[in-house]
């Protein structure tokens, strides 16, 4: 039986089928909880880098330490298609519930072993490099999340609530960045600056760790989307199957190139972006950041629902269109920006753009694949281009700064974006051709 064949459409399981929206909701908060812990633990570390750089690098230039911390931040994604073909393969072959369980385990250690590393001080360089360790699994743990988590969303939502539901990934995501970044305002609202630097740090990855472990129970009650008939099929999980739906794969790729490096341009780097270029004070920056990804959170089951009325297709052409016009001009503006009120507006408009993509991420790209390889097909292909650009985006801003030429990075956003564009205009319209199941 060949579950890959693009005419062929497996039925959802017979629970799927049953359950009512009370179920679907209860199911996709039940899924999500994990992500956000998934992607709280991942964040924390991007978060507290600030403070920690100089506990496992020699003392030196802070951008130099920096750049170590945000070298090994890339590192972690450069494990995810590791993770999404590990992950993806258990998740098609034993079950979604199965693979979401073991990545938030995986995560679990990750962080705690973080929260645990002796300093440069104590050990030398080992220490960067038992970092680099913890980092590589959190990777492994991430790189199997995500698709795993958006194939399970998108599976078990009705059809016609699908962008809506499926924009909850994001909300856990975001919602993940934004604890982190809570955390650490409760951080240095209670603690001196040394005293974070010395040893509150820790503090975060410690929480996350114990969260995991409410996740992993949470997880235990999930009902399982895809069939047990797909399940055992001889291609269920195979790079060969998946290959044999190219246009899918690239698609993927094309939408996440542009689509993660200007979700981190605008989250995660802008932190030291507006610390380093327009040169707001730490704890200041820290508010403005909190502040911005709270509504920038809400807003996604907004743009989520927008997309099932005016289909999956239209949100992306919105979102590539938006962001290669705005890119440029906004961080410039975000660069000279005196005001903690004019940052917040110029970062939230830069994110109302990226909404249309990040609100149907996952459910765009689950409705190319089929059952048997949804969760490999997803994942892997979001993974290799997330590693490449997504997780590099800290680096290499900081790179260019580096070397003097700050201004390229924006242009370079916009590259991508571009490119996105022109991938959405070639992608199939998921309402006439969408490959998940009816339910």
């Amino acid at each position: 039986m060949d579950v890959t064949a693009s005419d062929h459409r497996p039925a959802q399981t017979t629970a799927i089928a049953a359950m009512s929206t009370r179920d679907r909701i209860v199911a996709i908060v039940g899924s999500s909880s994990g992500n956000l812990v998934e992607w709280y633990d991942f964040y924390t570390y991007a978060f507290t880098s600030l403070y920690f750089a100089s506990a496992f690098f020699p003392k030196g230039d802070p951008t130099s330490q920096l750049l170590n911390t945000a070298g090994i931040f890339a590192a972690g994604f450069l494990m995810r298609p590791i993770g999404s073909w590990l992950f993806g393969r258990i998740a098609d072959r034993h079950g979604r519930r199965t693979s979401m369980m073991l990545s938030v385990l995986m995560m679990c250690a990750g962080s705690l072993a973080i929260a645990v590393l002796p300093t440069y001080e104590s050990i030398g360089a080992a220490a960067g490099v038992l970092l680099l360790l913890a980092r590589l699994v959190q990777g492994l743990s991430v790189g199997g999340e995500y698709g795993t988590s958006a194939t399970y969303m998108s599976e078990v939502a009705a059809r016609r609530h699908r962008g809506f539901f499926g924009s909850f990934q994001y909300v856990t995501l975001i919602g993940g960045q934004l604890l982190a970044t809570l955390v650490v305002v409760v951080l240095e609202l209670t603690l001196s600056e040394g005293e974070i630097r010395a040893w509150g740090w820790r503090i975060p990855f410690v929480v996350g760790a114990a969260a995991a472990v409410i996740a992993l129970y949470l997880r235990r009650s999930l009902i399982e989307t895809s069939t047990e008939e797909v399940r055992k099929s001889r291609d269920a999980g195979t790079i060969r199957a998946l290959f044999q739906h190219p246009r899918a794969f690239l698609t993927v790729l094309g939408f996440t190139a542009g689509g993660s490096l200007i979700f981190y341009t605008y989250t995660t780097y802008m932190q030291k972006y507006l610390v380093n270029t327009a040169h707001m004070d730490t704890k200041t920056v820290s508010l403005v950041m909190a502040a911005v990804l709270f509504v920038y959170m809400v807003a996604q089951p907004v743009f989520g629902a927008l997309s099932d009325r005016i289909g999956r297709r239209s949100n992306m052409l919105i979102f590539g269109a938006l962001t290669t016009l705005t890119t440029v001009p906004l961080l410039r503006a975000i660069g000279t920006v005196a005001s903690p009120i004019a940052a917040f507006g110029l970062i939230l408009c830069g994110l109302a753009a990226v909404s249309f993509y990040t609100a149907i991420s996952g459910l765009v790209k689950a409705e190319l694949f089929p059952m048997g390889v949804r969760a490999l097909g997803v994942g892997l292909s979001y993974a290799i281009a997330n590693a490449a650009f997504g997780g590099s985006a800290e680096y290499v801003a900081l790179w260019l700064k580096d070397i003097g030429v700050e201004a390229w990075f924006a242009w370079y956003v916009t590259g991508l974006c571009a490119i996105a564009f022109v991938v959405a205009i070639l992608m199939p319209d998921s309402r006439r051709e969408g490959m998940i199941e009816d339910n």
